[in-house]
């Protein structure tokens, strides 16, 4: 059989998705249920513990298909936006509800209880957390459940940023963490994941994933804005012809900095680009 992904198909040496059978091994096939997320943010991790390593997160009404529900409250499923397979908490999910009709595009948007900036919010909501707005308040959209969210945070969907590079831009300072997705903190496959995203392009969660998806390989002389430039472990969104920005461990933020110095830092670490990418 061929080998597949464990990242992105969902297969354990115990269960398999249904879908999967006669392409795996395992003792059980199991059709998955849907699920919504109803948390801010939860993560997605390897492993069914709070204390594993964090593969990503998953946003506010993100679809889940879960195959397992443990006794001890995790779900093992598969994310529907970019097939990544791992363990959630079961109580960050929920039977699917309303269809979303909007997204957040600010970096952070609030929830308050009434069209009142001055009262305590219920939750804070990420880049790319969608909602199903039920109608407008003066400046609030409302969701069914009475959340009011400033409406200038909310684009409806399938509404698309023009350039990524820009939406990107806006995570500068952002704390690096290995497996984050939000402006709290997030890795360099995930800035660009949410950055295409915002622009209406599908993207992978991993570098090399990304790297094998998008694009057409060129030449490191022609670099131009919107190009993305992979390392081993690592991506990079070009913003002109001499500098980039990027998540990284280096500064544990993200940041902007020049090519050649960014290429210079990296190659003395002991890795090479491996290709430029550009988006056509």
């Amino acid at each position: 059989m061929a080998a597949l992904d464990p990242r992105v198909h969902p297969y354990r040496a115990d269960l398999a998705a249904k879908h999967l059978q006669g392409q795996v091994e395992a003792p059980r096939f199991v059709d998955g249920t849907p699920h919504d997320v109803v948390e801010p943010v939860a993560g997605l991790r390897r492993e069914p513990s709070h204390n594993a390593r964090l593969d990503t997160e998953v946003l506010f009404s993100e679809r889940v298909i879960v195959y397992e529900t443990t006794d001890e409250g995790w779900a093992w499923g598969q994310l529907e936006s970019d097939g990544y397979v791992g363990w959630i908490s079961a109580n960050a999910l929920a039977r699917p509800g309303q269809a979303p009709t909007h997204k957040v595009t600010a970096l952070r948007t609030l929830a308050f209880p009434t069209a009142d900036i001055k009262a305590p919010p219920l939750a804070g909501l990420p880049m790319g957390a969608r909602l199903a707005i039920a109608r407008q308040d003066e400046l609030f959209a409302v969701t069914a459940s009475g959340w009011h969210l400033p409406a200038a945070h909310l684009a409806r969907l399938p509404a698309a940023q023009p350039d990524f590079v820009a939406v990107a831009e806006q995570f500068l300072g952002t704390p690096y963490l290995w497996g984050g997705k939000t402006s709290l903190g997030l890795d360099c496959s995930a800035l660009v994941q949410i950055s295409l995203q915002a622009a209406g392009l599908a993207c992978p969660r991993d570098s090399d994933m990304q790297e094998q998806a998008l694009g057409a390989r060129l030449a490191f002389d022609d670099l131009r804005r919107g190009d993305l430039v992979f390392w081993k472990g690592h991506v990079g969104i070009v913003r002109d012809g001499n500098t980039l920005i990027h998540a990284n461990a280096h500064h544990m933020a993200v940041a902007i900095e020049p090519v050649a110095e960014a290429l210079g830092r990296i190659r003395a670490a002991g890795s090479e680009p491996s290709s430029v990418r550009r988006l056509v």
